[in-house]
């Protein structure tokens, strides 16, 4: 054999054995359940024996071609190397990182009124990185990432109660319950007249009045005592003569109003 054909048979067989480079793992996070599909961007994959996270090997992996590989993560925790062998030796390392799954402990308020637009602290760990906050299914209608343990978010319009999670890195957390509240309604007041001093005993009877937070005569709050769902007692405040909307506030919202009417005492 000639000088030159030797020359190229080890220029070839140099090649050959060139070992792989790892340049990029994406996404380059997952949860530590693993079994996300991540895709190794690089060269010199052809050929390859085996993918690494860690000390772990890949749960499946599929060479697509010279410079990319389809591989699943095994489980894991904290941030590992990521390593490609193949005959031409083993590559540089990339690293991923496995996050915690998310977990809420709470969700605050935890109702609100059916049409959605309520505010709410949700709150728990893993929670960096958050891509979903989900009502029943429902996509929140905005959120912000507040730190790792609290997340503010705005309910969407729903009925019932439905379970809410976040999804981040880490995967998906447990629920905590918010629960929709029907708006109430007001349907009638008793007696619907009464003096335009303090004191007046009112019976309000509706329905959605268990959550009743405020009772107002015009802008006056009342005291008021919830009797259930149906039906709330309440004193009416001193104000002038003449006839003034009466509604109640709930975690469903504020009623529609009912008229009561003060009257003035007789002359002397």
């Amino acid at each position: 054999m000639e000088d030159s054909d030797l020359g190229a048979q080890a220029v070839r067989s140099s090649a050959a054995v060139t070992g792989p480079i790892l340049g990029s793992v994406v996404p380059n996070t997952g949860p530590s359940a693993g079994g996300s599909t991540v895709t190794l961007n690089g060269s010199g994959f052809t050929g390859a024996t085996a993918v690494n996270f860690g000390t772990s090997l890949a749960l499946s992996y599929t060479v697509d071609n010279a410079a990319k590989i389809t591989a699943v993560t095994p489980p894991g925790t904290g941030s590992v190397p990521v390593t490609v062998r193949s005959p031409g030796g083993t590559s540089n390392a990339v690293t991923y990182t496995y996050a915690a799954t998310p977990a809420l402990t709470s969700v605050s308020p935890n109702q609100g009124p059916a049409s959605g637009g309520t505010s709410v602290i949700l709150t728990g760990t893993g929670l960096t990185g958050a891509t979903a906050v989900t009502f029943g299914g429902n996509a929140a209608t905005s959120y912000t990432v507040n730190s790792a343990t609290q997340i503010t978010a705005v309910a969407p319009a729903g009925t019932g109660a439905v379970p809410v999670t976040v999804s981040a890195p880490g995967g998906t957390s447990n629920t905590v319950v918010y629960t929709y509240v029907a708006a109430p309604v007001l349907t009638a007041l008793s007696p619907t007249q009464g003096p335009t001093d303090t004191g007046a005993g009112i019976t309000l009877t509706g329905s959605g009045l268990t959550t009743t937070s405020t009772v107002s005569f015009g802008a006056t709050p009342a005291a008021f005592t919830v009797l259930s769902d149906t039906t709330v007692v309440a004193l009416a405040p001193a104000g002038p003569a003449g006839p003034v909307s009466v509604n109640v506030t709930t975690a469903g919202g504020i009623s529609n109003s009912r008229t009561y009417t003060r009257v003035s005492p007789p002359g002397i």
